[in-house]
Parts: C-alpha cells; structure tokens; sequence
C-alpha cells in the first residue's frame, strides 16, 4: 500500500526557495551550510543524549583529570588537521570531537555540520597516530565535503530532512542519529562518497606537513591484518568497504600529491590511549 505524506506549507515552501535559490557548489545538496548546521546540532544533541543515558559519553566539561588528557591529546590531533587549510567549512561548522566509552568498537563517524564521535576501541586499537588522524580526516570529509547530509537528503528527503533540522520530527531524528552512530545498518556512503573522502583525507593531511598524508591507508591495512587474524570484519569496515583498492587508491594519491609519507611522532596518540586505559 503506498503511503501519502502531507506536510506543512511552510515545509513545502522553504523547500521550493531552496531548491530555487541553493548556490552550494557540491552537486546533489539542496540543503545550505545553515541546514547543515541546524540539521547536525539536532543530531549531536540526540547522539549526546542516547550514549549518555547509556553512561558511554566522555563528558568534556569532567573534572577528571584522565577526561581532560584524554580530549587534550585528541583536540591536539584533530586540530592539526583542520588547521591544514585545506578543510573548506573550517570557519563555518563547529568541528567538534567526543569520546565514547566502549573498547568493543572500532569506529568514528560525523554528523552533518562536523560534529565528530571516536569509540575508545578504535583509538585503543590503533598503532599509529598518522592512522588516527587519517581516520578523522577521512570523518572530517565527509562533513566538509557534505556527503552526509546528501546521503540523508537520498534516504529520507528534503522535506522530512528540513522538519528534522527544525527539531519538529524526533521519531525520524532518533533514526538519524542511531544510523549515523552505527547501531543501525550504518549510513552507506556511495563509492564515489567514499572515494573522495579519502582523496581528501590524504590532501588535508598532506597540508598538516606533520602527518604522514596516506595515515588512511596504515588504518585500512592494520584493520585488514585484524580481519585475516580473527576472521570477522570490524564495525568499520561494514560501512566503509573495499579496504584492499582503497589503500591502493590513498598511496596513488599520496604519490600523486607529492605529500609527506614519513610517520610522525606518536606522542598524543600515546597520551591518549594511557588516559583512557586509566578510566
């Protein structure tokens, strides 16, 4: 039986206005950055309070002194990557990082308009800190280069998108929010999406000149060298898949983009994972 939505005349129309009127140069993005702000705080706001509920959300404003290295080492990280000058809407989105609780995850992901969440099993999983910082790159591109909310705008459309983003939908914002944190099937990013994501993520490493600029590619081999040890393919690579032409794709990149390879010190990276193991 097909099912028949009516909406609001006021949805109806900020939807015609900016279907007409959107200049955002990414093809296929009816909504503007404003959207994606408005759309990405609701969101935040839902991720914050499903995992606090759960008592897994690292509290930033704690006065634990472990909470505070912890976010410490790893603002450390993620700034040296926004700060390449290479992320397009650094001024513009809020690019915040949290951490949640929960070693048997090896995941990230990041909501429309740069709001970013790190599962300590990926960051305890990790050797390196170039893989870690290519890890949120990779996050980071696909907020900065807004394939997020495209996808989202594919799955649920523009109209319902916009009544999220306007706090007016919570069953739907609940979705989202669960879908984008990976307890659901995860938010599948075309390959092209994916491609991209990690075409930039070498470029804003590349632009750090401290990070090695294919870090993606070492996560991608350490997280295939995992699967062949257990069998079984993390949480990661369920929504982001073909590691094997992906890691190819980053070193062509690297080679082609002239960028730095050598590994840089794992000095927060280590910080890091000691605060969070004292937890």
């Amino acid at each position: 039986m097909k099912r028949f939505f009516s909406y609001p005349l006021w949805i109806v129309a900020v939807t015609g206005t900016l279907l007409l009127s959107s200049c955002d140069d990414n093809e296929g993005v009816i909504f503007s950055v404003q959207d994606d702000i408005k759309l990405g705080q609701q969101v935040a706001r839902e991720v914050d309070s499903t995992y606090q509920a759960k008592g897994q959300l690292l509290d930033r404003n704690s006065t634990n002194a472990d909470v505070q290295k912890a976010y410490a080492s790893l603002d450390r990280i993620l700034n040296r990557v926004l700060n390449s000058g290479k992320v397009k809407y650094r001024n513009e989105f809020p690019w915040t990082v949290k951490i949640i609780k929960d070693d048997t995850v090896l995941n990230a992901f990041a909501t429309p308009g740069g709001h970013m969440y790190v599962y300590t099993g990926l960051i305890k999983f990790l050797e390196d800190e170039d893989y870690l910082a290519g890890v949120l790159a990779h996050e980071i591109a696909h907020a900065d280069r807004r394939h997020s909310v495209r996808q989202l705008q594919r799955d649920y459309g523009i109209a319902i998108l916009l009544s999220v983003a306007l706090g007016n939908d919570p069953g739907t914002l609940k979705q989202i929010a669960a879908q984008l944190g990976g307890t659901l099937a995860g938010l599948k990013f075309s390959r092209d999406a994916e491609t991209e994501a990690d075409t930039y993520s070498v470029t804003y490493l590349g632009g750090t000149s401290y990070y090695a600029c294919d870090g993606a590619a070492g996560f991608f081999m350490q997280l295939n060298q995992q699967e062949q040890q257990q069998g079984t393919p993390p949480e990661f690579l369920s929504t982001h898949p073909d590691p094997d032409n992906r890691i190819a794709n980053i070193e062509q990149e690297a080679q082609k983009q002239g960028c730095k390879t050598t590994t840089a010190p794992d000095t927060d990276l280590n910080e890091l994972k000691a605060a969070l193991n004292r937890l």
